[in-house]
């Protein structure tokens, strides 16, 4: 079924709409659910965060390298989302090895020796748009890492304290971000979930500022976006299944590390033609319309079903929810730090009562 991309739109609502299904593609790989879910081992998990580590390290030089271009200025705040820092703090802690000294690690050493095709590739691209004339393509790789550690990551990071008994930020520090205008020091509290929804906001106004009206532009982030979750996609495939595994696990819907970088309000189509030499393009560039759009496939959908009965318990579960979320004062930005303090006592409470 055919659906519609406006190109007039601002490129933050192109992106959401148009890399929905690639963002399905990636959440439900094997890779993305053993890590949502805290499966991986322990040394598999460390070699997925070095390949995040060159990856990100890649386009954050290259974001550097331009950071006065006029399309990536407005959303250049390293001190705010570097992360490849973060990355090898993660690992060197995981390690238990110095961060002067694990890249020498013969986790990383073997990982260098025969590099996984979808790192080499992915990283091959960074560094070939980084070179490029026009870098302005590297804003799309920075809004499918970036948006997704600020959404489904902070997710993630709770399973993996879990899974491999992390205390406070140590081993995970690549999930924390410091609140908007603040600085990366010790002294800083890391930003909580309102705050990274005000991070998130932040940046999709700084994409629109940069990129504006520039139709062709927006067609050719789309295309870069589609491109970046497929290489995600690809290096969750390279992820090796845990040597404790007891058999195959049914699918779960779990924020992926990828979750919606722009929480969509309905559901979003893929366009699957806009490609840089697509005829669609061509046609985009000789057309001179004040309003342009790209027909794309819509993902395909089952009408729900639902029984009285089930519609019935959801509402009196959503009524009882919403009494004792007001009446225990967890609304507001106070209400989210006191949720988080209930959901770790909570975590705490039910991991010793597991392992009692």
């Amino acid at each position: 079924m055919a659906s519609i991309v406006d190109l007039s739109k601002p490129v933050a609502d192109i992106l959401r709409e148009g890399t929905h299904a690639a963002h399905i593609r990636a959440e439900h790989s094997k890779g993305a659910q053993w890590l949502a879910r805290g499966e991986l081992d322990k040394q598999e998990y460390v070699r997925f965060l070095m390949m995040l580590y060159h990856v990100y390290n890649a386009f954050e030089r290259a974001l550097e390298q331009h950071a006065t271009h006029p399309v990536l200025a407005p959303t250049h705040n390293p001190g705010l989302f570097a992360r490849s820092a973060s990355l090898a703090a993660d690992i060197s802690y995981l390690l238990e090895v110095s961060e002067a000294s694990w890249q020498s690690h013969p986790l990383h050493v073997a990982m260098q020796a025969a590099p996984p095709r979808a790192l080499s590739q992915y990283v091959g691209r960074i560094d070939e748009l980084a070179a490029s004339p026009d870098p302005s393509r590297l804003l799309a790789h920075a809004y499918v890492r970036y948006l997704g550690d600020l959404s489904g990551g902070q997710f993630i990071r709770r399973r993996i304290s879990k899974a491999y008994g992390l205390d406070d930020s140590a081993g995970v520090s690549f999930y924390e971000f410091r609140p908007l205008g603040g600085t990366r020091s010790a002294s800083d509290a890391a930003a909580n979930a309102g705050e990274m929804k005000r991070i998130k906001e932040w940046y999709r106004d700084g994409m629109n500022a940069g990129v504006g009206d520039n139709e062709e532009l927006k067609a050719a982030l789309l295309d870069e976006a589609n491109i970046a979750f497929e290489f995600n996609t690809a290096l969750f495939d390279e992820l090796k299944a845990s040597s404790h595994e007891s058999g195959p696990s049914s699918p779960v819907e779990l924020p992926s590390p990828l979750h919606s970088p722009v929480e969509p309000s309905f559901p979003s189509p893929i366009v699957t033609d806009v490609g840089h030499d697509s005829a669609l393009l061509q046609h985009l560039k000789q057309s001179g319309k004040s309003k342009t759009v790209f027909v794309a496939d819509e993902a395909s959908k089952e009408e729900p079903k639902f029984s009285t009965v089930s519609v019935v318990a959801f509402i009196v579960a959503v009524s009882i929810a919403h009494f004792v979320l007001v009446v225990g004062g967890f609304t507001g930005m106070k209400g989210y730090a006191k949720l988080e303090g209930l959901q770790a006592w909570l975590d705490n409470y039910f991991g010793t009562t597991t392992q009692a």
